[in-house]
């Protein structure tokens, strides 16, 4: 290490500041926001404010960085305004000779790392105690600190731009989605005039107004529906092969997350009845509310695989019903409703059984114009698809950045250097 750069504790960059010990009876629905930890996650909106005066060490304002040390480990640039932080949340100043931004990458670097080194342990939280035994390398100039800072934001900026025009793809696609499957598409391939312009190309169903060609259908009535393997089973037998499979949590609003996949024992026998045949649809059986219903098709990423019995197999007839059209569908609003209203709930959780998942009805138009709103569907698919894969470059290219940079294995000057160097040939 070069002898700029110095050894030095978490605690001695900065202070730590706890937050206050709010509780219900400083509530109310005036004065600044409380902050709590499902308010820096972004898991929640405001949801109470305290009108009275405390210290300023309790007060945030943007920019402040935050801490999060209880629960779940984060650490934010707040941009909410200003707002009182609430208790198991650090406000962190500082200190002399450390660059602000600086401080936010190596705190939100070294909380990834503290995380990782805690894992399946019954710790779920930093103490200050932690902070003064966890040690980093740093630059002693701040000048070079900032340099660092400033290229680590520069792609955190890339980042959220890229995801807000992935929401923004996301919006238009709930848009279009709405109108695709409560218009359709007519034959000259031109999205239906409303029903209110048009009333003569409707009827009334139990769903509300569809396209007269089309047809309220039960699930059950062109699809075969079947659970999964049931999980946790002992087999005392010299034949059983461990094989993959898919949990609720593979399954989202028309796609699969592969990114991490369990196994579980099967007998050689119980193959045929598990197995996932590609033009599957998965939907899932509970879980959050957002969880429930999400449907995405299995296109054979990976064979052979199974699906846990929370996650339910839908085989399609294809002479009436397309795979890619009921996985948009389940996502839809009138999925959703669906789904939320048929199922059984608890405080935060919700389930729904097969009986309930064969009565789910559809407004299916022919197979031919499912074919032609899935085909719609899929353009907005594919661009987000493209900013998706952008997205999670631009994270690992700052996760190699941050391991170099925060390390001084590469230095921050020939590195701005060699950008400025690769910016002008590009525009050469």
């Amino acid at each position: 290490m070069s002898d700029q750069w110095q050894q030095r504790s978490l605690a001695s960059l900065g202070s730590y500041e706890n937050g206050f010990a709010f509780n219900d009876l400083h509530w109310s629905e005036h004065g600044l926001p409380i902050i709590r930890i499902a308010q820096i996650t972004g898991s929640q909106g405001i949801v109470d404010r305290f009108p009275g005066l405390l210290p300023d060490s309790y007060r945030i304002d943007d920019g402040d960085l935050i801490f999060s040390w209880s629960g779940t480990l984060a650490v934010v640039r707040w941009a909410g305004g200003s707002a009182w932080l609430n208790q198991h949340l650090f406000k962190v100043g500082p200190a002399e000779g450390i660059d602000r931004s600086f401080l936010f990458h190596v705190l939100q670097a070294s909380v990834a790392e503290m995380g990782k080194r805690t894992h399946g342990s019954t710790m779920k939280h930093i103490k200050r105690g932690e902070l003064r035994e966890f040690f980093v390398e740093i630059p002693r100039i701040e000048s070079e600190q900032r340099k660092i800072a400033q290229i680590l934001d520069t792609l955190d900026t890339a980042i959220r731009e890229t995801e807000a025009l992935i929401d923004k793809l996301k919006a238009l696609k709930q848009g279009l989605l709405h109108d695709l499957l409560t218009r359709g598409i007519d034959a000259n391939g031109h999205l239906r005039p409303p029903q209110s312009e048009a009333p003569q190309l409707y009827k009334e169903s139990k769903l509300g107004w569809i396209p007269r060609q089309w047809e309220v259908v039960p699930l059950g009535c062109c699809a075969d529906i079947a659970s999964g393997i049931t999980l946790g089973r002992t087999l005392n037998s010299p034949v059983a092969i461990e094989l993959p499979y898919l949990r609720v949590a593979n399954v989202q609003d028309g796609y699969l997350a592969l990114g991490e996949i369990k196994t579980v024992s099967i007998l050689p026998s119980e193959l045929n009845r598990f197995a996932l045949k590609v033009g599957d649809v998965l939907m899932n059986e509970g879980g959050d509310f957002d969880k429930l219903g999400r449907g995405a098709v299995w296109e054979g990423q990976i064979e052979p695989c199974l699906h846990q019995n929370h996650v339910f197999r839908v085989r399609c007839d294809d002479s009436k019903l397309l795979p890619a059209f009921l996985a948009a569908y389940s996502s839809s609003v009138r999925g959703k409703s669906y789904f939320v209203q048929a199922s059984k709930q608890t405080t935060n959780l919700a389930s729904i059984n097969s009986t309930q998942l064969k009565a789910f009805g559809i407004s299916c138009p022919s197979v031919a114009e499912q074919l032609l709103i899935t085909q719609r569907l899929s353009t907005f698919d594919k661009k987000m698809a493209v900013e998706q894969k952008a997205r999670e470059k631009l994270r690992q290219q700052k996760i190699g950045l941050m391991d170099d940079l925060l390390s001084g294995r590469v230095r921050v000057n020939p590195l701005l250097e060699s950008m400025q160097q690769a910016a002008a040939q590009t525009e050469a």
